[in-house]
């Protein structure tokens, strides 16, 4: 009886672990024609159906949830002899990763110069937007990785710290009140400016607000951290921006005795994947995640 391919199982296993059939053959450089090849010679060869086709996606039958653990068996096992075999090799392929807003407003530019020096034969693709929607995508593989704040909150991914960012309380010196109120007070004056709910900083404002007792009036929600400070310097309410942020934009910080807790950040990746891409990709994001400089400021 033939056996399974290494080829046939890792066409399989991306193919269960990603949103659609789409995405999988991307993961691995295939058309979706091929990746559909290897899942039916695979089926053959174990004379028994992987996925079930009938409805308006495959979706994994009893056989392919049993085979599932067996062949990440053996994609770990492989990708383990592979980074025996060829540690310190430069990487190649395609590489699509996610960072939120403030990353790429300080540390991404110095991350994307040194992995372009260490895998000059890779092909980088980051893609900027809220963690929530980092974290879906990631979920269903249609990206490698990315830096998120906060802990994996999905059972299919699995995380590392990599560093924190500090906040503080600014406003413009010419709105009214900045002189002489805190955060709490000229709250229930102006309006808060932040990212929306969808970011990684909804927990600390939430967590913030909680224990002060605060009530917001009047919420002004913007997708870019930017705009966000852009508009805290034409004096259209409060917000918080990163610490070192602050004096350079002419703001004035407004913190008083109740600063915000730093927010952790973590390298999040899809459970299972064992390609040499990870590691090694972790420990440049390791090397570079800074989010204490000035926006557009941060170099190694």
């Amino acid at each position: 009886m033939p056996h399974p391919s290494f080829k046939q199982l890792e066409a399989f296993w991306w193919a269960a672990n990603c949103a659609n059939f789409v995405t999988a053959a991307e993961r691995v450089h295939l058309s979706v024609s091929s990746l559909s090849k290897r899942i039916t010679e695979l089926e053959s060869t174990l004379g028994q159906p992987l996925f079930d086709r009938s409805g308006h996606r495959a979706v994994l039958t009893e056989a392919g949830e049993r085979l599932l653990p067996a062949a990440l068996g053996v994609l770990n096992a492989m990708a383990a002899l592979g980074h025996a075999l060829e540690a310190g090799r430069e990487l190649t392929g395609r590489c699509r990763f996610g960072t939120g807003d403030l990353s790429a407003l300080t540390w991404l530019p110095a991350f994307v110069a040194m992995a372009r020096r260490t895998h000059p034969g890779l092909a980088l693709e980051p893609c900027v937007d809220v963690g929530e929607v980092l974290g879906r995508r990631l979920d269903d593989g249609e990206l490698d990785f990315a830096v998120i704040a906060g802990r994996a909150s999905r059972s299919t991914l699995l995380s590392q710290p990599v560093g924190a960012a500090h906040f503080a309380w600014a406003v413009s010196p010419s709105l009214p009140g900045a002189g002489r109120l805190g955060a709490k007070a000229l709250l229930q004056q102006h309006p808060l400016v932040t990212l929306p709910p969808g970011a990684g900083t909804t927990r600390l404002l939430d967590d913030w607000l909680l224990a002060q007792g605060v009530t917001v009036r009047e919420h002004i929600l913007c997708n870019s951290l930017g705009a966000v400070a852009g508009m805290l310097r034409a004096g259209v309410g409060v917000g918080f921006l990163p610490s070192g942020w602050v004096r350079p934009l002419g703001l004035r910080a407004v913190g008083g005795r109740n600063p915000l807790a730093p927010l952790q950040y973590t390298f999040q990746w899809r459970r299972g994947d064992a390609r040499a891409l990870i590691p090694a990709m972790q420990r440049l994001a390791q090397a570079q995640v800074d989010f204490s400089a000035p926006p557009g400021l941060a170099t190694h």
